[in-house]
């Protein structure tokens, strides 16, 4: 199954392709929607809508995963933050995709072990589980994380909802 990992940001959006079969992963792509920092703030939106449009329409994922954002001290910032992350929450749902949330914490901790591990160390476990991908940047190491992060939690929601795994919890 093709999953979409997304890393919401109002300048960079990171997002990353896997394949997952079982329990092996594979990567299939990864990069950042830009926005145009001179733009107003409606057309950056679209810009991220745009991108992330694109993605979706050439790689064909079956389902997206996007990260929680945490607040920052800014307000402004925080509330522009949360218009990027709308906007990511929404483009995958437009395809009828379905569209999983994950705590920044959640997806540090599934992909390093440490749910407060720093960006380097995402980043760098993210090459060691998907040796195809560079990740070269940050935000598509993150997206790749909260994909890998999916697709784990995914298939064990999956084994633990079978009739055979309600059964034995009996």
């Amino acid at each position: 199954m093709r999953f979409l990992g997304l890393d919401p940001g109002l300048q960079h959006t990171g997002w990353g392709i896997i394949d997952a079969e079982y329990s092996r992963l594979s990567f299939v792509a990864g990069g950042v929607v830009n926005s145009t920092t001179s733009l107003p703030l409606a057309e950056r939106l679209v810009e991220i809508h745009e991108g992330l449009r694109a993605v979706i329409d050439r790689w064909q994922p079956a389902e997206a995963a996007v990260e929680e954002t945490f607040v920052n001290k800014n307000p402004t910032s925080t509330l522009k933050l949360g218009l990027a992350r709308g906007v990511v929450l929404l483009t995958p749902a437009l395809f009828g995709l379905r569209v999983a949330e994950y705590p920044a914490n959640l997806v540090k901790k599934s992909v390093v072990g440490a749910g407060h591990a720093r960006k380097e160390q995402v980043q760098m476990m993210v090459r060691v589980l998907l040796p195809a991908s560079s990740a070269d940047s940050p935000d598509a190491a993150d997206a790749l994380a909260v994909a890998i992060c999916h697709a784990h939690h995914r298939a064990t929601k999956a084994r633990w909802t079978t009739p055979e795994a309600r059964e034995a919890t009996r």
